[in-house]
């Protein structure tokens, strides 16, 4: 078992390898360019199809410009088989090394890591400790990842059938996983860096995975910037908890935490928070999340159930012992907590966009989880971040059923659905349900954890009494907006009437085709398995319960759903976001935080970057012309001597004679 762990980062990376590299093998029949498609979450009008009259629908899909297919399913099968298989194998490691150490990490016993050394890099300073190790924590992280990520390798081989860049798709996201098993089973902090670092590449390279629409390639950016930007100071964070404690390893670093003076965990504390907010996206560095919808829908659910955004709670959750002892990080993380939730929460209430709603949707239940860190319970947080992981992986599943369905992520466009598509409505109501804490769901025994923590930390004395006041204060008024957020996506999207709208006249020969199935099996198949533990997963382990606490917060989140819920019965044509009244416009603009930074920081920017380019132009290749000019204007002037007259060169040799000879009868 001591090699498990590593045997665990390796398949997928083995997988990404050989995805890439056996991606470039291709068969006679297979195109040889890029063929464009639309991806299928634009915005475009209809779920509907033009097909010839002899050609029956298989999926919903038709082929763009009857490309043939033979060659390119054999590459896609090939990648697939290559990208599963791998995650699935790594997956029953994780189980394997969670079966008794996730269940007493939960009931607050410790088990000895399981791992080992594979050798040690010498710097010339502190040495960096090759280390690979699964304890109770990283076991049940481990799990959530490569449970997600195999759910989100098995649904994309229907969702991207028809992409021509799957097989890259596909290794990428094996990239992916490797580096957040990377980051989880690390036993060093700068081994964690690495796979740290990883995720944002490969995130980059996901989301931008459509780059023919500049959008897409601008979202991919601004993640990557955004987030490069947060991990500057999460580097410098290490380098301050290893300097302290003598050594990068975990271990070791936490051992020596109570020798470390206040004002070196601040330090280093707050530099990581920098980090943490980046990864984790929470307030002032959370914007780039809503933009990296832009990505495919699975990409979407990988990166906010089980990767990126869930890399940043399990750091603070892994060096937890420095946070808890550094009571001013704590009081800032409590006040972004704050923020953020309540924030992202409203303005996840007046999106359209589904996937938008989603997002921010993360934001806010991210910030629950920072808030539960903040409020001193490590395992309230983690706890709700294992069932976030699962009903946020469900529902951003169900959402890319639905629009592969409807052809839009517009709501606007969509209603009715529940007759249409019934298996994805019931599980998609099964996430709702997690999301907004009903029981049974999973989400309501999670959130209903954290919030005690936070009602605790209100006596404890582990906040100041104002971060304490306003975490907990948020933290409700988010259970009724979130109660408020996902009943609007819930009656927008599968009730009301349908929302139709106008083909234009198909070419001859064609016909308009109504695809009113489900979507394929190996999108139907992994939704319905995640849709086991969305529900049934807060009876695992022994999670916190109150029932003062657990009554509040479900009123809360009805009294949310039935303010929508009867806007909505009063016209259920229009969105019932109007009942923001004027604040919907500043929720649907996020506050208009992008703005704001556009304002501060990009357009200055980009003006400097103006000025630097005129500068190199004027001055800097200003001054390599002029040089040139004045070398061809003293060679015109050396020119004149040189006219191929030979009167004036005799004469020119004459005069230098005679000036000779005058200077030397002077001078002698």
């Amino acid at each position: 078992m001591t090699t498990f762990p590593l045997l665990a980062v390796l398949l997928p990376f083995i997988a990404a390898c050989a995805g890439l590299l056996l991606s470039r093998l291709r068969h006679g029949s297979a195109p040889t360019s890029g063929r464009t498609k639309l991806p299928r979450n634009s915005t475009a009008t209809s779920g509907r199809t033009n097909l010839p009259h002899n050609n029956a629908p298989t999926s919903g899909r038709d082929n763009p410009h009857n490309a043939p297919t033979s060659g390119r399913d054999k590459a896609h099968t090939r990648a697939a088989w290559i990208a599963i298989l791998p995650t699935a194998a790594a997956a029953i490691l994780t189980i394997w090394l969670a079966w008794k150490p996730g269940l007493a990490y939960f009931a607050g016993t410790a088990t000895p890591p399981t791992g080992q050394t594979y050798g040690t890099i010498v710097t010339g300073g502190l040495p960096i400790s090759l280390t690979l190790q699964a304890d109770a924590l990283s076991s049940v992280i481990g799990v959530l990842v490569t449970l997600v990520a195999l759910a989100v390798q098995v649904y994309s081989v229907g969702y991207l059938e028809d992409d021509p860049r799957y097989p890259s798709y596909s290794a990428f996201i094996s990239l992916f996983t490797s580096a957040m098993l990377l980051v989880v089973y690390a036993g060093d902090l700068l081994v964690l860096y690495v796979g740290w670092e990883i995720m944002g590449l490969c995130s980059y390279l996901l989301i931008g995975h459509w780059w023919e629409d500049r959008g897409n390639s601008r979202a991919a950016v601004k993640a990557f910037l955004v987030t490069r930007l947060g991990d500057v100071g999460f580097l410098f964070g290490i380098f301050v908890l290893g300097t302290a404690a003598g050594s990068f390893r975990v271990t070791e670093v936490l051992a020596r935490v109570p020798e470390m003076s206040a004002a070196t965990l601040v330090t280093a504390t707050m530099l990581l928070l920098a980090g943490v907010a980046g990864k984790s996206a929470q307030v002032p560095l959370h914007t780039w999340l809503p933009d990296a919808m832009a990505g495919p829908t699975p990409i979407s659910a990988l990166i906010h159930a089980a990767t990126m955004v869930a890399a940043g709670i399990f750091i603070v959750a892994r060096l937890f012992p420095a946070f808890a002892a550094a009571r001013p990080t704590l009081d800032v993380l409590a006040v972004i907590a704050a923020l953020g939730m309540l924030g992202a929460a409203l303005a996840a209430l007046a999106q359209d966009d589904l996937k938008r709603v989603l997002a921010y949707s993360t934001v806010s239940q991210l910030a629950y989880m920072a808030g539960g860190l903040a409020a001193g319970s490590d395992t309230a947080a983690v706890f709700h971040l294992l069932t976030h992981g699962a009903f946020k992986a469900l529902l951003f599943l169900c959402a890319g059923a639905v629009i592969h369905h409807v052809g839009s992520n517009l709501m606007t466009q969509m209603g009715g659905l529940r007759r249409e598509l019934p298996v994805t409505f019931v599980t998609m109501t099964i996430g709702f349900a997690a999301l907004m804490g009903i029981p049974p769901a999973s989400g309501f025994f999670s959130k209903d954890g954290v919030l005690l923590a936070m009602d605790d930390a209100l006596s404890s004395g582990g906040l100041t009494d104002a971060a304490a006041l306003l975490l907990y204060g948020c933290a409700l008024a988010t259970v009724a907006v979130t109660g408020a957020y996902a009943t609007r996506a819930w009656l927008r999207t599968f009730f009301g009437e349908a929302r139709a709208v106008a083909l234009p006249e198909p070419e001859p020969g064609t016909a308009h085709v109504v695809d009113v199935r489900e979507a394929p099996r190996t999108m139907l198949v992994p939704v319905i398995l995640l849709a086991a533990p969305a529900l049934l997963l807060g009876f695992a382990g022994e999670p916190h319960f109150e029932l003062g606490v657990a009554v509040v917060s479900v009123l809360l989140a009805a009294l949310g759903a039935g303010a929508v819920y009867a806007f909505w019965r009063l016209d259920p044509v229009a969105d019932p976001a109007r009942l923001l009244g004027p604040l919907r416009v500043p929720c649907e603009r996020a506050f208009y935080v992008d703005t704001l930074y556009a304002a501060l920081f990009v357009r200055p920017v980009l003006a400097l970057a103006r000025l630097v380019v005129r500068t190199d132009d004027v001055v800097v290749d200003g001054a390599v012309r002029g040089s040139g000019k004045s070398a061809r204007g003293l060679s015109g002037v050396l020119r004149l001597a040189q006219n191929g007259n030979v009167q004036l060169y005799v004469s020119g040799v004459l005069a230098g004679v005679l000036l000779i000879a005058v200077g030397a009868v002077v001078f002698t």
